[in-house]
């Protein structure tokens, strides 16, 4: 499969074409399977949870440890502490505690979701190979080269992320930038365009290429 590479400055017709990128059809051109994509974004989202979310049982309660009232005689119901839960005062019965959300997922069901992901997208229409995205270090110019080619919320893929093109699109909003170690299922997925370098789409090939043993389940 092959794509166009293009430029910042191509907007909507044909200037700034420089090429042809080939696109593996191991890589790009697969089946997407939404249930793995699936499982690869739940796995994902629970990494990135804190787990800190606390609750105090009775037995961490500040309050004494003196039994309330006598235990018969007095009409009311039994009581041994004024931490029990049933107290306003009291611990929380099962409440959340400070644990880890994350889980194990097998290499390969990763690494065929980040292909099911660039499959989709190349099958939608909405992958773009670019030449380089250096040089662009003012936010306004970057705004306006964005505008011009009609992406709302687009992640630029590139080998390493420039300092100047970081800056300048910190503040776009919609507009997300990752290196090739960091492009991941949910972030292609939540943006409209998935947009690569040419040296990014490099990085990314070698990528997927390091589990080559398991290359036949991206058929």
């Amino acid at each position: 499969m092959e794509i166009d590479i293009t430029t910042l400055d191509a907007g909507t017709d044909d200037k700034g074409k420089l090429g042809k990128a080939d696109l593996p059809d191991a890589f790009f051109g697969a089946k997407p399977r939404a249930d793995i994509m699936a499982r690869v974004v739940h796995w994902q989202l629970a990494k990135r949870r804190a787990g800190t979310h606390k609750t105090k049982g009775m037995g961490e309660v500040q309050g004494t440890t003196k039994k309330p009232y006598r235990q018969k005689g007095t009409g009311n119901a039994r009581q041994g502490s004024l931490r029990a839960p049933q107290f306003r005062t009291g611990g929380v019965v099962h409440g959340p505690v400070v644990r880890d959300h994350g889980y194990s997922l097998n290499k390969k069901v990763r690494r065929l979701g980040l292909i099911s992901a660039l499959s989709q997208k190349a099958a939608e229409g909405k992958l773009v190979v670019l030449d380089t995205v250096a040089g662009v270090t003012k936010t306004g110019e970057l705004n306006g080269k964005i505008k011009k080619l009609g992406w709302g919320r687009a992640l630029i893929v590139d080998a390493v992320v420039d300092d100047g093109f970081a800056r300048a699109s910190r503040n776009l909003v919609g507009i997300d930038v990752l290196p090739v170690v960091g492009a991941n299922v949910y972030d292609i997925l939540r943006h409209d365009i998935l947009a690569i370098t040419t040296a990014g789409l490099e990085g990314l090939k070698r990528r997927l290429n390091g589990d080559a043993g398991h290359e036949e389940i991206a058929a």
